[in-house]
């Protein structure tokens, strides 16, 4: 009987041993929205870690994120995006946490990406809009200078909060990543989402940011592009009316322009698009995002 007692005992000594000296990644977890990744799509992370930790950095298809953390769902969240070009496969989310005055933990996920499957459409547009006459080369210059400058100053803090929100009171038309046949040439992938705006549809921040954009472009017609932080910008075309100027702070929700038809455009409507670090994805995909409030 003592002998029986005695190796109970170091039973649970040994288990108790062999649960303390179990790797720091047993207690971290991992989700992300929407849960079927396809090429094209944003995402939204949200990952459990050691309570310790007191930063979160990412690594998703050699793109580096930082993480912020939430009371509110008790987890560290960052949103990233899967480029159109990405190809079906299993890719890896790699984790480091940072922990005061110890050494960083790391953690490592795998994630499969399928293909998406986008339309093909047919639009006619004015051929002065497809193939720019020479006389409009200084225009097109122009536009193309404001928007490189405008990208490469997006602040590297999150600006933005809680979920994204319509920009427009109206249904969609034209989805993202439809093939289009412009004037019956095929032409790169439709990268926006096209709202049923009529002119004077009043158009909103779809989240808090600055605007770094606020002018007419020859393609886009008058355009407003908010910078939300950490490469993920919002655009907005073909607009009849500016409502907010070039370095204004918006909030979410808040009128910046009224819609119209301006621009390389097929009659009146919203074009809206997002952008995350350089990569223009689904901009619907975004809307469903449903990230902490806080």
């Amino acid at each position: 009987m003592f002998f029986r007692r005695q190796f109970s005992i170091f039973v649970l000594l040994l288990a108790a041993v062999c649960a303390s000296a179990s790797p720091p990644g047993a207690s971290w977890s991992a989700k992300w929205e929407p849960v079927k990744l396809v090429n094209g799509s944003p995402v939204l992370f949200r990952v459990s870690a050691p309570l310790q930790l007191t930063e979160l950095e990412g690594n998703f298809l050699g793109q580096e994120f930082s993480f912020r953390s939430s009371q509110t769902c008790h987890c560290w969240y960052a949103i990233a995006g899967v480029s159109l070009n990405t190809k079906p496969g299993k890719y890896e989310l790699r984790l480091t946490g940072k922990r005061a005055a110890a050494q960083d933990t790391r953690f490592n996920y795998s994630i499969t990406v399928r293909a998406a499957h986008y339309p093909f459409s047919t639009v006619k547009i004015p051929p002065a809009f497809v193939e720019p006459p020479r006389e409009v080369e200084p225009l097109v210059a122009a536009a193309d200078a404001a928007k490189k400058q405008a990208f490469a100053t997006t602040d590297p803090n999150p600006l933005w909060s809680g979920p994204f929100q319509r920009p427009a009171d109206a249904e969609t038309s034209g989805v993202f990543g439809t093939a289009r046949i412009v004037n019956g040439v095929q032409k790169a992938q439709h990268k926006g989402l096209d709202f049923r705006a009529s002119i004077g549809t009043p158009v909103h921040a779809t989240n808090s940011g600055t605007v770094i954009v606020a002018r007419p472009l020859y393609f886009e017609g008058n355009c407003v592009m908010l910078d939300h932080g950490q490469g993920l910008v919002t655009i907005y075309m073909h607009l009849s009316e500016f409502k907010v100027k070039e370095g204004e702070k918006v909030a979410a929700g808040q009128l910046i322009a009224l819609s119209g038809g301006t621009g390389r455009s097929t009659g009146p409507h919203l074009h809206f698009a997002m952008r995350w670090r350089g990569e223009y994805l689904d901009p619907r995909t975004l809307l469903e995002l449903h990230p902490p409030a806080d």
